[in-house]
C-alpha cells in the first residue's frame, strides 16, 4: 500500500492558490485583449503582483496558456463521466436524460462563462501552429467521444441501427460549436435552454430507433 499523502502546509495552499489566480487572471486577459495583445505586465497588473511573481510559476506567456486549455479540457471531460459515461445507460429514455444532463453542463461550461468560447474558438486557434492543432485535437477527441454514446445506442438498439456514427457525431458537435458561439450574443438563460431544447429534438428525432420507447 502506497503511504497516503501528508496534509498540505499552509504555504503549498498559499501557493496553489496564487497559481490559480494567475491562471484566472490570464484566462480574464485572454478574453478580453486578445492572446497577442496581452503582456506579462498586464496580468501581472490585474493581480497586483510583480512580474518576478509570475515568472516563479509561469516560464512566459505560452506556457500559461497551455494551463489555461488544461484546465478548460479538465472541466468538459468532468461533464462526460459517471452517470454521463458513454456506456452509463441502456434505454433511449435513460439517453435522453443523459444528453440533458450533459447539455446543462455543457450550457454551465460555455454560457456561464463568455471567456470560455471566447479563448476556446476564436483566440486559442491565432495563436500559433502548435495550439491551432492542440485545438483540432480537442475537436476529434470530442468527435470519437460522442461517437462512443452513439455506437453504444446503436449496439444495444435504441439508436437507429443505420445510423452513420462519424457523421452523427460531427454534425452533434457542430450544433454544440454553434450553439457556444451564439451563447456569445445571446447569454440569456432563456435562450440558452431554447437552443438546448431545440438541439436535442433534432438529435431524438432523427437518430431514435423506430418504436423506440
Amino acid at each position: 500500500m502506497k503511504p497516503s499523502a501528508g496534509p498540505v502546509s499552509r504555504a503549498e495552499r498559499k501557493k496553489e492558490e496564487l497559481r490559480r489566480e494567475i491562471i484566472d487572471a490570464a484566462f480574464d486577459c485572454f478574453a478580453e485583449r486578445g492572446y497577442h495583445a496581452t503582456g506579462i505586465a498586464d496580468i501581472a497588473a490585474r493581480l497586483g503582483i510583480g512580474h518576478g511573481t509570475f515568472y516563479r510559476y509561469f516560464a512566459n506567456k505560452r506556457d500559461i496558456v497551455d494551463h489555461v486549455i488544461d484546465d478548460l479540457v479538465a472541466r468538459v471531460v468532468a461533464a462526460l463521466t459517471e452517470e454521463n459515461a458513454p456506456d452509463a445507460v441502456a434505454t433511449l429514455r435513460d439517453y435522453r436524460a443523459q444528453a440533458a444532463r450533459i447539455g446543462e453542463s455543457l450550457i454551465r461550461i460555455f454560457g456561464a462563462d463568455p471567456r470560455v468560447p471566447r479563448l476556446l474558438l476564436f483566440e486559442a486557434p491565432g495563436i500559433d501552429r502548435a495550439m491551432a492543432e492542440r485545438v483540432l485535437d480537442f475537436f476529434e477527441s470530442a468527435t470519437s467521444l460522442t461517437a462512443a454514446y452513439l455506437t453504444h445506442g446503436v449496439d444495444l438498439g435504441y439508436l437507429r441501427a443505420d445510423l452513420d456514427v462519424d457523421g452523427t457525431a460531427r454534425a452533434i458537435n457542430g450544433m454544440i460549436l454553434s450553439s457556444a458561439i451564439a451563447m456569445l450574443r445571446h447569454p440569456e438563460p432563456a435562450d440558452q435552454r431554447r437552443l438546448g431544447e431545440a438541439v436535442l429534438r433534432v438529435m431524438y428525432d432523427g437518430i431514435a430507433a423506430p418504436g423506440s420507447p
